[in-house]
């Protein structure tokens, strides 16, 4: 999930799996599989930053061994 911000600046999560795609109108507006859509403050160029740290973050962690379960 990514952090966003609507237009009247409230702060909002993003499930990325959710998105169906990402259009400069000029504000950035997202829309969502459910057929939704959202209108946000964050440029196209800041949105493709964000979803691609989080990909490398959830990628990364995927790679960390996994502790072994407590007996």
């Amino acid at each position: 999930m990514i952090l966003l911000t609507k237009l009247n600046n409230q702060k909002i999560l993003v499930n990325l799996e959710t998105v169906k795609y990402i259009e400069a109108v000029p504000d950035t507006l997202i829309f969502f599989t459910n057929g939704e859509s959202v209108m946000v403050k964050e440029s196209l160029d800041v949105l493709s930053e964000a979803v691609l740290t989080y990909q490398a973050t959830v990628f990364r962690r995927s790679q960390e061994p996994t502790p072994a379960p407590i007996p």
